[in-house]
C-alpha cells in the first residue's frame, strides 16, 4: 500500500459523495451526513477500509504506522518504558489469569517476547504553550491523559491518532501519554494488554493516580476497560476516571445491532478480511495438524507421539485442536462449521474471556467514573449501551450462569456500582472524534474535556483551571450552511424509538470544559445528543435492545453475524486461493526448519497460531543488525492536517486577539452530585490488598500497592531514623536508581528537605501518621504525595498543593484565608524558607494569593464538594 494507490482508490468515493450530497438532500435530513464534511469523511474511511481488505495485514499495518510530522505548535517527546515495569505488568497478568487462564492463553512466556531491539515506547503529546508554561514552574502537571489508540487491535498507531490526541490535550490543558503497544495478529492477547499496563505502572511511579485520566477509542476503549479490571482486582491505585469512545467490548458480536448493515457506519458489517499472508489468516485445524506432522518428522518423532512414554515438546492433537477450535452453526437448515479464527486479537476459544470481552466480566463495579460515548448509527451500539448499564448496575446485568463461580460471586458482592455518564449521539458513526474536522465531532471533544476536568478536580480535591474557548471556537450556535435542521427546534421524529423519550431534562446542550456536570441518578447520567450538541433524555433501559437481551445470550455468536462473515470469507478464499496455497507452503518449510509450535519457549508454551512468537527464530535472523527507518506517510500527513485544521485556526485566533491563554471557566460546587468520592476507590484498593488480593503477585515479584497505609506505617517503624535519600517507585514502594531527567523534562518539582528537628508534628501540619517519617520532602503540585527527586512516593500527606499556580483566591468563598489558608502554607525548612521559596516562587503571601507575581487570579474548576467538605482531605 502507498499513498498514490490509496488516493486513487478513495478519490471516486469522495467525488461521488460530493454530488450525491446535494442531489439527495432530503434523504440526509436530520442526520450527521447533512454536513458535507462529515458525509465525505465517512465515505473516505469506508472506501479506505474496502481498499485495505485487498491487501495483506502487514501492508495495512505498515501504511498506518508511517511517520506523521506533528504541527509546530505541538510538542512531542519519546519515552521508553523500563523493562522492570513490563515485568511487573506480566506478573500482574499471570496472577490475574491464574493457572486455568494461562493454560487457555498458551503459557506465560511467549506473550512477553518482543522483537529484537523493540522496547516498549510511548509518546508524550502536549501543546507547546502549555509546556512552556509548565517550565516556568517546573512540574510534571496535574492533568495526564493516558490514551490507548484503537484500530481493531491490529492496525493504527500513535502517529495516525496524534491529531485526535493533541486536541484532547489542548482542550484539557493536559499532557497526553500514548503507548506504542504491540498489535495483533502477530502479538495477540495478552501482549498489548501487558504493554498498556506497563505504561500505566510506569506513569504512576512518577505521578499521583489522581492526576491521571485513561482514555481509549474502539479497541483502545476495550483495552482500557481490561486494564481497569486488572488494576481493580490487584489493589493497584486507580486513575481519576476513564473515557471510552465507542469501546469494543464484545468480540463475540452477540448483540442485536451487529446483525444490521449499519449504513451510517464505516465498519464493514461482515468483519475485517484481508489478502492472505504469513500474519493472517492463521492456519486452521487441518493445516495445523499437517504442520504438526512435518514438525514431528523434523524432530524424528513418530506420528504416534501422543502415546504414553513418548517425550516431546510438541503439542498433542488435543492441544492443536484447542488453538483452533471450531464453531458450529445451523444456517438455513444446514449445519455449518467455522474452522478459521474469526478475530485477529485472539483465538476463538478466548473470545469469551472476560479480559477480551469485558461485557462478560462478573462485575464492572468498583471502577473510577466513566464517560462512555456511543454512536447511534454504529454497529457496536448495543454492546456499548449494555456496558454502561452493567457498570452502573452490576447486579442487574450478570453474565451467563457458566461464568458465575464462587470467585465471581465474591467480586459481585465486593464492588459498588461505577458512576457512568452515557452519551448516545444520534446517527453518529463509530468513534465520531475520528472525523475531528466535522461539527458533531467538535461537540464530542468538548464533552470529553468537560468530563475529564470534573473527574480530575473531584479526585484531587483541588481546583483545576481549564480552557473556555467558546468565544473563539469555530463551533457556534448557528447551523452550518448544509444543515436542514436548526438548533433549538424540537427533536426530530426520524430517530429510532429506542432513542426517543419524553422525560424532561434541564441540561439542554453540550457544555465546555469546566461547565458543571448534571447529577448522577442511580449512578448514571443518561443522555441522547443530537448532531448540534443538544442534550435530550435517553429512552429507559426497557426500550433499549441491548439492555433487554437475555443474559444467557450475551457472548453467544449469532447466526446472522456468522452468515455474513462466512459469505465474505468464502469469496476471499476463492479470490485468493493461490496466494493462500503459497503461504501454507512457506509455513510447511518453516515447520521443517525450526521449532514452529512452541517458538523455542519450552514445555507448556503453545503460542496461538497467528503469534509471531512461533516464528521468532526466523524473525530474529531477519532482523539481526537491521534497523528500519520509518518513512513519511504523505497520505496520513494530509489526513492529520485536515484533522488538525480546527486546532490550527483556534491557535491563530488566540494570537490574533492577543491571548496567551483563553479565559477559564468556574464550576460551582455540587456538580455531578450522587457520584462516589475518590477516597472510596482508594479505600477499596487498600481493602483488596489487606484481603490478600495481591498476595500471589507480591510473592512472584509483581507490583505492590502504591499507597498502602498499613504498609507505610510498618515501613516507618522498621526504618525509624533512616533518611529517604532517593526516589521511590509509587507502584512498588521500593527505592529507584537515581537518574537525572533529560533537559527537556526537568524534575517535576523543586523540593526542600525537612529535617527531623524542624519538622512539625503530623497534627500541627495536618500530615497523616502513615506518611510521618524522620525525613520528608514537601509536596509538589500533585498536592497529596511527597515528591522526592521529582517522583511521587507511595504515601500521602493529605494536604492541598503548595505551589502558587494552584492556589486560587475566591472572594467570599472562604476557601483561601483563615484556617484553610494556614493549612495550605507549607512548613518552613531549616533556613526559614517555604517550599515555594526554595523553588524560586511564592515568596510572600501576596504572591500566594494572586497566583503568581504580577498576574491576576485564575478561574478554576472546583470539584463537587459540599460546604462542610471544602477543607482539604485530612482536616479535622
Amino acid at each position: 500500500m502507498h499513498t498514490t494507490g490509496v488516493g486513487l482508490a478513495v478519490a471516486p468515493a469522495v467525488v461521488s459523495t460530493f454530488f450525491s450530497h446535494y442531489l439527495n438532500r432530503k434523504h440526509l435530513a436530520h442526520k450527521p451526513t447533512s454536513h458535507l464534511s462529515y458525509h465525505q469523511g465517512l465515505a473516505l474511511v469506508r472506501a479506505f477500509l474496502d481498499y485495505a481488505s485487498h491487501h495483506t495485514v502487514e501492508d495495512v499495518q505498515a501504511f498506518t504506522s508511517q511517520w506523521v510530522p506533528h504541527p509546530q505548535w505541538v510538542r512531542v517527546d519519546q519515552v521508553e518504558v523500563p523493562e522492570a515495569d513490563l515485568s511487573r505488568a506480566a506478573d500482574l497478568l499471570i496472577n490475574h489469569l491464574g493457572p486455568d487462564g494461562l493454560r487457555r492463553v498458551g503459557g506465560e512466556k511467549w506473550w512477553q517476547w518482543r522483537k529484537p531491539k523493540s522496547p516498549l515506547k510511548a509518546e508524550w503529546i502536549e501543546m507547546k504553550a502549555d509546556y512552556e508554561e509548565r517550565q516556568k514552574n517546573p512540574d510534571a502537571g496535574t492533568r495526564i491523559m493516558l490514551y490507548v489508540h484503537g484500530g481493531a487491535y491490529y492496525i493504527g498507531s500513535v502517529d495516525e491518532h496524534r491529531y485526535q490526541i493533541q486536541r484532547h490535550a489542548r482542550k484539557l490543558k493536559a499532557r497526553a501519554l500514548a503507548p506504542r503497544y504491540r498489535l495483533a495478529p502477530q502479538f495477540p492477547f495478552p501482549c498489548g494488554l501487558q504493554d498498556c499496563l506497563a505504561t500505566y505502572l510506569h506513569l504512576i511511579s512518577q505521578q499521583d493516580p489522581s492526576t491521571v485520566i485513561l482514555a481509549g477509542d474502539s479497541a483502545g476503549g476495550g483495552m482500557v476497560l481490561a486494564m481497569l479490571v486488572v488494576l481493580r482486582d490487584s489493589g493497584i491505585p486507580l486513575p481519576a476516571g476513564a473515557v471510552l469512545l465507542s469501546p469494543w467490548c464484545d468480540l463475540t458480536h452477540s448483540f442485536p445491532s451487529l446483525a444490521g448493515d449499519a449504513p451510517l457506519d464505516y465498519i464493514p458489517p461482515s468483519g475485517f478480511h484481508h489478502k492472505p499472508s504469513m500474519a493472517w489468516p492463521p492456519p486452521n485445524q487441518e493445516e495445523l495438524e499437517e504442520l504438526r506432522k512435518v514438525a514431528m518428522a523434523q524432530k524424528g518423532v513418530k506420528s504416534s507421539n501422543d502415546e504414553p512414554g513418548v517425550a516431546t515438546t510438541l503439542p498433542s492433537t488435543e492441544e492443536v485442536a484447542r488453538t483452533a477450535p471450531r464453531l458450529t452453526f445451523t444456517i438455513d437448515g444446514e449445519q455449518v462449521e467455522v474452522k478459521e479464527q474469526i478475530q485477529m486479537y485472539t483465538t476463538n476459544d478466548l473470545l469469551t474471556h472476560p479480559l477480551v470481552s469485558p461485557v462478560l466480566q462478573p462485575t464492572l463495579g468498583g471502577l473510577p467514573p466513566l464517560l462512555i460515548m456511543v454512536g447511534g448509527g454504529e454497529l457496536l451500539r448495543d454492546e456499548q449501551i449494555y456496558l454502561a448499564h452493567k457498570c452502573a448496575n452490576p447486579s442487574a446485568y450478570l453474565p451467563p450462569e457458566e461464568f458465575l463461580d464462587d470467585r465471581a460471586t465474591e467480586l459481585i458482592n465486593k464492588y459498588k456500582p461505577t458512576d457512568v455518564q452515557l452519551q448516545v449521539w444520534d446517527d453518529m458513526c463509530h468513534v465520531g472524534p475520528t472525523l475531528s474536522f466535522t461539527r458533531p465531532a467538535k461537540f464530542m471533544y468538548r464533552s470529553v474535556a468537560q468530563f475529564a476536568a470534573w473527574a480530575l478536580a473531584r479526585a484531587q480535591k483541588t481546583p483545576v483551571d481549564i480552557l473556555n474557548d467558546g468565544d473563539i471556537s469555530i463551533v457556534s450556535d448557528s447551523p452550518s450552511t448544509s444543515d436542514n435542521e436548526k438548533p433549538g427546534q424540537p427533536k426530530d421524529t426520524h430517530s429510532s424509538p429506542q432513542q426517543q423519550s419524553t422525560t424532561p431534562t434541564s441540561h439542554t446542550s453540550i457544555g465546555h470544559a469546566g461547565d458543571p456536570l448534571p447529577p448522577f441518578e442511580s449512578h448514571m447520567i443518561r443522555q441522547r445528543v443530537t448532531r448540534h450538541g443538544e442534550i435530550l433524555p435517553l429512552a429507559p433501559p426497557s426500550e433499549l435492545p441491548g439492555c433487554c437481551m437475555a443474559r444467557d445470550l450475551v457472548g453467544v455468536v449469532k447466526v446472522d453475524t456468522a452468515r455474513k462473515w462466512l459469505d465474505h470469507r468464502r469469496r476471499w478464499d476463492t479470490r485468493y486461493y493461490r496466494v493462500r496455497a503459497r503461504v501454507h507452503s512457506t509455513r510447511l518449510r518453516e515447520a521443517a526448519a525450526g521449532p514452529y509450535f512452541d517458538g523455542g519457549f519450552g514445555e507448556g508454551e503453545v503460542p496461538p497460531p497467528s503469534a509471531l512468537a512461533r516464528r521468532r527464530w526466523v524473525i530474529e535472523e531477519e532482523l539481526a543488525g537491521k534497523e528500519k527507518r520509518k518513512e513519511k506517510g504523505f497520505g496520513l500527513s494530509w489526513w492529520s492536517g485536515w484533522g488538525s485544521k480546527h486546532d490550527k485556526v483556534i491557535m491563530r485566533r488566540e494570537e490574533r486577539v492577543g491571548m496567551k491563554r483563553v479565559p477559564t471557566q468556574v464550576v460551582e460546587g455540587g456538580e455531578g452530585k450522587g457520584a462516589r468520592e475518590f477516597e472510596e476507590l482508594e479505600e477499596q484498593a487498600r481493602e483488596v490488598r489487606e484481603e490478600g488480593g495481591v498476595k500471589k503477585a507480591e510473592e512472584s515479584g509483581s507490583v505492590v500497592a502504591a499507597d498502602d497505609e498499613a504498609g507505610a506505617e510498618k515501613k516507618k517503624e522498621e526504618d525509624e531514623g533512616a533518611d529517604i535519600t532517593g526516589p521511590v517507585d509509587m507502584a512498588t514502594g521500593e527505592a529507584k536508581d537515581q537518574q537525572q531527567p533529560p533537559e527537556d523534562h526537568p524534575n517535576p518539582t523543586s523540593t526542600a528537605t525537612i529535617t527531623a528537628a524542624d519538622q512539625p508534628s503530623p497534627k500541627e501540619d495536618n500530615i497523616s501518621d502513615e506518611s510521618h517519617n524522620d525525613d520528608l520532602t514537601v509536596t509538589g503540585v500533585t498536592g497529596k504525595r511527597v515528591m522526592i527527586g521529582g517522583v511521587a512516593t507511595p504515601f500521602s500527606l493529605r494536604k492541598e498543593p503548595d505551589t502558587a499556580s494552584m492556589v486560587t483566591l475566591e472572594s467570599g468563598s472562604g476557601v483561601v484565608g483563615g484556617e484553610a489558608a494556614a493549612a495550605r502554607t507549607p512548613p518552613p525548612d531549616a533556613a526559614g524558607l517555604t517550599a515555594c521559596d526554595t523553588g524560586g516562587q511564592c515568596t510572600d503571601d501576596k504572591v500566594r494569593e494572586t497566583g503568581e507575581a504580577g498576574e491576576k487570579p485564575k478561574s478554576v474548576v472546583e470539584p463537587g464538594l459540599d460546604k462542610e467538605k471544602e477543607l482539604p482531605r485530612g482536616k479535622l
